[in-house]
């Protein structure tokens, strides 16, 4: 294949470890990738309107898109003790939220797919407020919003704010399903074929192991896409989100995608490549 491919993921820490080596050439890609970086809720967005080749995705968003992709094994998201967090000021309940109003980072996203289901199962309603997710913390803080569903390094920083942990929404996954969390999938399109997308699924594989052989090769482009994260938050980000499911996600890794689809309302079967 000669034709260059369009890559989207975020910046991330997690993303950025995970595709350096391929993005800067250290893994080779025949024909070249165009690279373009975004927030989670807007990577969803180009997916669902065809805009990437391969595209870094909400795992929840995947519902959506399935009929022009399929999901690589390699390059997600997933595990135990990694999910959102809902947060608000000290002694908030879930209950206690009933009838107010909760930040969210995107509607498409795997956190306000989860959320809602905890909503469900404790029978209260909220208005969910999308926004961007670094601008969840700072309404709640402000008092725009009763609480907020934290994800990436919100997980780690909330209590510097002065927020408290009100569920953590990745260990209600957990004991609920006794599956992984699975936040975040690579789409690629079908129409290029199961060839590409088990070779792009290999690179992806190839590009994590190379940045777990040469961790210090990745720093910069790490660091620079990282905003304002201590080192110390950039390391247990990728720590916590960086996986063996990244590696490969594995029985379980299907089992707890097919199911959080499938509270979607997606029952589709060929969600991911064969390989």
């Amino acid at each position: 294949m000669n034709n260059e491919l369009t890559l989207g993921y975020s910046p991330c820490p997690n993303d950025t470890f995970i595709f350096h080596a391929l993005t800067k050439g250290l893994v080779p890609w025949s024909g070249g990738l165009s690279v373009t970086l975004a927030d989670v809720e807007e990577l969803n967005g180009l997916a669902s309107r065809g805009a990437l080749d391969v595209v870094k995705v909400s795992t929840a968003a995947a519902a959506g898109i399935l009929d022009e992709y399929v999901l690589l094994r390699a390059g997600g998201a997933m595990g135990y003790g990694a999910g959102p967090v809902l947060v608000a000021g000290e002694g908030r309940t879930l209950e206690s939220l009933d009838g107010g109003k909760v930040a969210i980072p995107g509607e498409r996203t795997t956190a306000n797919l989860i959320f809602g289901l905890c909503c469900r199962e404790a029978g209260i309603n909220v208005t969910r407020v999308p926004m961007v997710f670094d601008e969840v913390m700072p309404a709640v803080q402000a008092g725009r919003v009763d609480a907020g569903v934290v994800i990436h390094e919100g997980r780690f920083t909330f209590a510097e704010r002065g927020l408290s942990r009100v569920l953590d929404l990745g260990a209600w996954w957990e004991a609920h399903t006794g599956l992984p969390i699975p936040l975040g999938a690579i789409a690629i399109k079908r129409s290029l074929g199961m060839d590409v997308a088990r070779r792009m699924n290999e690179a992806i594989r190839q590009s994590l192991l190379f940045a777990r052989n040469e961790p210090e090769a990745g720093r910069d482009y790490i660091r620079e896409n990282a905003q304002e994260l201590s080192e110390e938050v950039i390391r247990t980000h990728i720590e916590t989100f960086v996986t063996d499911y990244s590696l490969d996600a594995g029985e379980a890794g299907v089992q707890a995608v097919s199911r959080l689809l499938a509270e979607a309302g997606c029952d589709r079967k060929d969600i991911f490549i064969t390989l």
